[in-house]
């Protein structure tokens, strides 16, 4: 084995057997980032993109990804998620959407990937909703911010203020 958790001992990919873990509470925090330029940024603040409200369909996409990632992410577990927070925000003197996520579940596995799969997904409805105004977009700086709970222990980013210290 290589020491990764989602390998088999012939190297194969394998769905890790969550069903003897603790169950505990489990939080993840991510961020991503859409650089859309001073046009689309103006016409996100003034809610005039064609295909409606940018920040507000974003954040709902978000929502629907975490709760799809086992659908998306083929070694994800199906888990029942207890919040699913996504916020959108216009930068509008970095010309950015920064998008965030907060997932909490009461699970034997953590949320990481749902946190990460919201602020993606997100990311790309902005992408999808503004793509008519301007294709010069980038999607960057997607990133776990914080993670809590499960057997590894809390990690956080250097990006991200741990709350204990």
């Amino acid at each position: 084995s290589t020491g990764l958790t989602h390998v088999d001992n012939e190297g194969k990919a394998s769905m890790v057997n969550v069903g003897r873990k603790a169950i505990s509470e489990r939080t993840a925090e991510a961020t991503a980032t859409v650089k859309v330029g001073r046009e689309v940024a103006d016409l996100i603040a003034d809610n005039n993109i064609k295909k409606g409200d940018v920040l507000t369909v974003a954040q709902l996409a978000g929502i629907l990804a975490a709760k799809r990632t086992w659908e998306l992410v083929p070694l994800c577990h199906n888990i029942t998620l207890a919040l699913v927070d996504v916020r959108a925000r216009l930068d509008q003197s970095a010309s950015a959407v920064v998008l965030t996520s907060c997932v909490t579940c009461v699970n034997q596995t953590g949320v990481e990937m749902e946190a990460l799969t919201a602020v993606t997904v997100a990311a790309l409805t902005v992408y999808d909703m503004c793509k008519a105004v301007s294709r010069d977009m980038v999607i960057s700086d997607i990133r776990l911010l914080s993670k809590t709970g499960g057997t590894r222990g809390d990690y956080y980013s250097q990006l991200h203020k741990n709350p204990n210290s």
